[in-house]
């Protein structure tokens, strides 16, 4: 058996490949950030063929990083932004539209005509809302409005996918045989896969009106979909692992017993907690969502909290204001001031997703004085994720009656202290950090390596996770509330934002 795994992990921000070895340690990464294109207020866009490229070129770092070939590598597995919509020519391999990156908003009138006053019509089979955020609406906005693109599909002559769809059908050949697949997990967050069946359904096909032909395969999170193609330096290595990032995340925190979770800091933050065989229906504003299936073993899946921004918020600051420099320097600036002065930032720059489900909403700075300088908002740019994230694990809470004892955390954000420690101040619980944190490309290296046998099973995962940092609770239970009851009035007053335009 070889001695590593390479997981792509195909970001909203970035492709990277990662090379792990049999303790699932980290070896080697090689990354390249993509282009973010804002045709329009609300809309967001990727350049597929950027994305392959770079995937190409991440996958030549990684291994001359850790100075290994082919030879020494036992799978690849994949691990995508989900819901993030490509549309390509199978006999080419040309996308017929940029890729529709799932923080895209342009589909809501389709929303709306499809929920006909209901937002929950299709909830029972799909386990979501009808939301902007997901695949099928993005599906449905470029048949509509690409010229051509609907009579091409009809004919059978183009091919969807999510990212992980895209690059293993490249990977695997593309127009000579490549292999057109996404797991279940990504399925999960098309509005179009029944949660009991695992397949595509009829029904919503043709409320959507979308053929079938067009959509891959769906197979499990862990099994070998095919080998990667002869030209590539990982020709004939076995494509054995696909999971959406989030669910790659709670699979790489060994959270695989029902009531494990994991809350991710990225772009946005999500919440997963796993429900075990068991389809959880929320009555709280959580998505119902399969978390992963190994093999031919019957799914697991979870509960989720999703929030559209967090990471993203602080390269805001960045960016558009200009008040750092780094994303890292947001913790020093942050850190030189006792509190937020008053100041809270709602990110609602697309709607609020997850409890509240408002595509309504839009950003808010309030409390302002004139006391409140960068530095406050700084620490109120970092509050705010905390202060979302409590509000999704209270749904969590509501939603399984089991509150959660502890919070395991992974993503970009948690090396900052100040973020972790007022997270679990609001929350009342431990926030706890793993040693590795690149959870997201573990996840897809342990389905990929469960497949071919390069780990036997997922407790000899579960032994190799460990703890690197623990956060305890420092305020009390008045404070905590006190600072919570500010929030909700502050998301309050995003509400209704463009219904009053």
């Amino acid at each position: 058996m070889p001695d590593y795994v390479v997981a792509i992990d195909q970001g909203t921000t970035s492709t990277r490949a990662i090379v792990f070895d049999h303790a699932g340690s980290v070896v080697a990464t090689g990354q390249v950030e993509h282009e973010q294109i804002f045709p329009k207020a609300g809309w967001v866009e990727h350049d597929p063929a950027e994305i392959w490229t770079n995937t190409r070129d991440v996958i030549g770092q990684a291994l001359s990083r850790a100075d290994i070939t082919r030879h020494d590598v036992a799978a690849v597995g994949i691990t995508n932004q989900r819901e993030t919509t490509v549309i390509w020519d199978k006999a080419t391999g040309e996308p017929v539209y940029n890729a529709i990156v799932w923080q895209d908003t342009r589909t809501q009138q389709i929303v709306q005509r499809l929920a006909d006053g209901d937002v929950d019509r299709f909830k029972q089979q799909t386990g979501l809302p009808l939301s902007t955020y997901f695949a099928g609406t993005k599906i449905v906005w470029i048949l509509e409005n690409v010229d051509g693109v609907r009579e091409r599909a009809e004919n059978g002559e183009l091919l969807f996918g999510t990212t992980d769809t895209w690059v293993t059908w490249n990977l695997t050949g593309g127009p000579d045989g490549g292999e057109h697949v996404t797991d279940v997990s990504n399925a999960s967050r098309t509005l179009l896969m029944d949660l009991e069946t695992l397949d595509w359904d009829d029904d919503l096909l043709r409320a959507f009106d979308i053929p079938r032909s067009l959509l891959p395969r769906i197979a499990s999170s862990s099994e070998v979909y095919g080998t990667v193609e002869s030209s590539s330096v990982l020709r004939e290595v076995p494509i054995a692992g696909i999971l959406g990032d989030q669910q790659a995340a709670t699979f790489g925190q060994a959270a695989f017993h029902t009531g494990g979770a994991k809350n991710t800091y990225g772009t946005g933050n999500f919440l997963i907690v796993n429900t075990g065989e068991q389809i959880v229906h929320s009555k709280n504003g959580l998505l119902t969502t399969v978390a992963y299936r190994i093999g031919d073993q019957p799914a697991n899946y979870a509960l989720e909290g999703s929030i559209a921004v967090t990471g993203s918020l602080v390269q805001w600051l960045r960016d558009n204001l200009g008040i750092i420099d780094h994303a890292s320097d947001v913790e020093k600036l942050a850190l030189s001031v006792d509190d937020n002065g008053g100041a809270y930032i709602v990110p609602a720059f697309s709607g609020l997703f997850a409890p509240y489900w408002r595509p309504d909403a839009r950003g808010a700075i309030v409390g302002l004085t004139r006391f409140v300088n960068k530095a406050h908002l700084a620490r109120a740019a970092l509050e705010s994720t905390a202060f979302q994230t409590r509000e999704v694990l209270d749904a969590v809470n509501a939603d399984t009656g089991i509150p959660l004892q502890e919070l395991k955390v992974d993503g970009g954000m948690i090396e900052n202290e100040l973020l972790m420690q007022f997270q679990a101040d609001i929350l009342g619980v431990p926030v706890v950090r793993p040693v590795v944190a690149e959870t997201t490309a573990l996840g897809a290296a342990y389905a990929a390596g469960l497949a071919v046998g390069f780990w036997k099973d997922t407790d000899e995962l579960e032994k190799k996770w460990q703890e690197e940092k623990r956060w305890e609770p420092q305020i009390d239970e008045a404070e905590r509330e006190a600072l919570l009851a500010v929030w909700k009035k502050a998301v309050t007053k995003t509400f209704d934002w463009t219904a009053s335009q």
